[in-house]
């Protein structure tokens, strides 16, 4: 038998007969793995890593020598979760010494870190005198005795919450970023991290080796199942599910899983091992949309781990429940959705991520970056999850619940009456009709076109379905995506937005541009025009999709006049080529960059319309990055500044005949978008959730009687930093739902 497995086997025996004391486990590890030193440091209350047991180091240290969190390199292993492998520890910059263990003489120094359920728990070290690099074996065989170990230390961590007595018992309320706005209220059931397995070490690793192969067989005719199956909104993202099967079906991983259990653990104890590491190298990886892959990661482990274990139940929902997870993938979403949870916590991902790609898909209030949430609660606890101004509070005081059930009442009469409006033109009150579109990126969210009453589509995100498919996607397969979106709009128009790639959104294998703006770096047009076969493929395929229809395409990020012509010539070029040809093409641009307001007399000629995207044009004009936090209430659309740059921008489309839009997530905005009508700008596109409040403040509102008052607030407001207060007043005074 090896060393490793003779190791492994020794512990089994030594953990299966009583407590055994750390001291005899240091021992064991040190003779077993040919080491002078092995030392066992425990996590303490007030962040302290204090010496609980060595062989080697002198006894009278134990007890006595304590590190903070960070300090020392057992300190540093504790804090950053990750093994530090020196074959000269006392010249690493960390190193912290202590005279009272002796460990002066020691050169080499392996230090693993001893976690549980995502915890910390202590670290295990091993050091011999003879500065050496231990190898990968060695690594791999402590990192299995600290998985052990961890389940001998849990009991004492465990504790720590019953000590937190009144506590538990007090309201929390944490912030986050908004992803999907709405209301929920109900007991949180927590997602979390998986229960670390009953039985580490393996009887019989080829019977493990036949038990991980039929769950993972399991596994992927799960996930088959789930991609064909059909929610009530409509078909299920096909484009988020395949990417995130690749991520399961990937046989890399489930070697290591093999060799793991070859080396000694059960199939469970295998998959929680490799899931670990891939999950710690993942937080190290720079590319933003590949980190949100970990949720998929997560997301996987969990199916595998539940598939090894058939017996395992699936926890009951209670109504209106809402889930709290530190991360989530995309399967496990359409799971918990399907047994009834209303809203959504996520602690880590962005808005990019697939589980929050799916969340607005599905119309799930959700909410991201809500640092803490799984530790502070437990599972049945009440909560109310208020996306709208992003909020999440645990426990709440009767009085506060009392308040959001009563608004809760109030929202659902207000969707009755948004169903009444929903086959009502959109128009004033004194009569002027206002085009409300959609803007979507998924075909799941073409049913809201149908459900909203929606004139049509005025922007759709083509770079969404590749960000979730995980590649860019070939002509077939594009042309197929854009065919769907037109056949859903009928007769209703559809303005493609090109890829807008770059800057946070990076498909998986993009190299990551080194720079300090991304949001102003190469994106966009700019990557299109500089790769003009990846543009030319997605002209051909919308070309093709538009099968003789009309086809309405416009480019993002335009600076320069003559950049728009170059790609407009891209996108002629592949017209002359294409059989039956468009109906009617237009081809327009997004105005998100401020320098071609002072080119537009010659960008007029050239465009056949122009869709304003608020978003980037508010920081690029006001220089501050839309996602600071700190900024990020500093600076307003409805600021007089841009107000004026509105007004004259849709002074001069007017002039020249050229149709002008806000896509833009002011636009669906009751406040904003009775402003935008009152300076000439009627055609408005907005997430679907937005469309039925907006009709319903503009279906209140006489537009003569504001457009004076507007100019009037102008002229009296100019210097101040919004106009947001005054015409807010003035519609509040004449009953416009705002």
């Amino acid at each position: 038998m090896s060393a490793p497995r003779r190791l492994l086997a020794r512990m089994r025996h030594l953990m299966a007969h009583g407590t055994a004391p750390l001291a005899e486990l240091t021992q064991l590890v040190a003779a077993e793995l040919v080491t002078e030193v092995c030392s066992i440091y425990v996590l303490r209350p007030g962040d302290l890593l204090e010496l609980a047991a060595t062989e080697g180091l002198r006894p009278e240290a134990v007890g006595r020598t304590k590190l903070r969190v960070g300090e020392g390199i057992i300190g540093l292993v504790a804090a950053t979760g990750q093994p530090l492998n020196l074959p000269d520890a006392q010249n690493h910059p960390a190193f912290a010494y202590r005279p009272e263990t002796g460990e002066e003489k020691y050169a080499s120094l392996l230090a693993v870190p001893v976690r549980r359920a995502g915890r910390t728990l202590g670290v295990l070290g091993v050091q011999n005198r003879q500065p050496r690099r231990y190898d990968a074996d060695e690594v791999d065989v402590l990192e299995t005795v600290a998985m052990l170990l961890a389940e001998k230390l849990a009991p004492a961590g465990s504790a720590e919450r019953a000590e937190e007595g009144l506590a538990a018992t007090v309201a929390r309320r944490f912030g986050g970023s908004v992803i999907v706005p709405g209301i929920a209220i109900g007991p949180v059931v927590r997602h979390g991290l998986h229960a670390p397995p009953a039985r580490l070490l393996a009887d019989d690793p080829a019977q493990e080796l036949a038990r991980l192969a039929t769950a993972a067989e399991a596994m992927q005719r799960g996930l088959d199942e789930l991609i064909s199956a059909r929610l009530p909104d409509g078909e299920a993202p096909r484009e988020v599910l395949a990417a995130y099967r690749l991520v399961a079906a990937d046989a890399g991983w489930i070697r290591r899983v093999e060799d793991a259990i070859r080396g000694g653990l059960t199939a469970e104890a295998a998959v929680h091992r490799v899931g670990g590491e891939l999950r710690d190298r993942m937080r190290r990886v720079a590319d933003p949309y590949l980190r949100e892959r970990l949720a998929d990661i997560e997301d996987m482990v969990g199916r595998l781990l539940r598939a090894l274990d058939g017996s395992t139940p699936q926890p009951e929902v209670p109504e209106g429940a809402i889930l709290l997870a530190r991360r989530l993938g995309p399967a496990e979403l359409l799971d918990w959705h399907a047994r009834g949870i209303a809203g959504l916590v996520i602690e880590d991902g962005s808005a990019a991520g697939h589980a929050a790609v799916l969340a607005r898909a599905l119309g799930l209030p959700a909410l991201g970056g809500a640092r803490g949430v799984l530790e502070a609660a437990e599972s049945g606890e009440p909560a109310v999850l208020d996306a709208d101004e992003a909020l999440f509070v645990l426990r709440p005081e009767q009085e506060v619940l009392s308040a959001y059930e009563r608004e809760r009442e109030a929202r659902c009469a207000r969707q009755a009456r948004f169903a009444e409006l929903r086959h009502r033109p959109a128009t004033t009150a004194d009569g002027t009709a206002i085009t409300l579109m959609l803007n979507v990126g998924l075909p799941l969210e073409l049913a809201h076109l149908e459900a909203t009453g929606a004139a049509g589509i005025g922007l759709f995100r083509t770079e969404i379905a590749m960000l979730a498919r995980g590649a860019v996607a070939d002509v077939a397969e594009q042309a197929a995506v854009y065919g769907r979106v037109l056949d859903a709009a009928g007769a209703r128009p559809v303005l493609f937005r090109t890829l807008d790639l770059g800057g946070d959104k990076l498909l998986p294998g993009s190299a990551v541009p080194e720079e300090e703006n991304p949001a102003m770096g190469w994106r966009s047009l700019r990557v299109a025009l500089d790769r003009p076969a990846v543009l030319r493929k997605q002209a051909r395929a919308l070309l093709l999709a538009a099968d003789g229809r009309p086809l309405s395409v416009m480019f993002p990020m335009v600076a320069t006049v003559a950049e728009f012509a170059a790609a407009r010539a891209i996108l002629l070029a592949e017209a002359e080529r294409v059989r039956p040809a468009p109906q009617r093409l237009r081809i327009g641009t997004m105005l998100e960059v401020p320098a071609l307001l002072w080119q537009l007399d010659e960008l007029l000629k050239q465009v056949e319309f122009i869709s304003v995207g608020t978003n980037d044009l508010l920081q690029f004009v006001f220089a501050a990055d839309r996602g600071t936090p700190a900024l990020a209430a500093r600076y307003d659309v409805l600021a007089p500044g841009m107000v004026t740059l509105l007004d004259r921008l849709a002074r001069h489309a007017e002039a020249a005949g050229v149709p002008l839009s806000i896509c833009g997530e002011a636009a669906g905005r009751p406040l904003e978008a009775m402003t935008f009508a009152a300076l000439g700008i009627t055609s408005l596109s907005m997430a679907a959730g937005a469309l039925p409040p907006v009709k319903e403040a503009l279906a209140a509102l006489d537009l003569a009687a504001f457009r004076p008052v507007l100019a009037a607030i102008r002229r009296s407001d100019a210097a101040a930093a919004s106009l947001r207060e005054p015409i807010a007043t003035w519609a509040r005074e004449h009953g416009i739902p705002v």
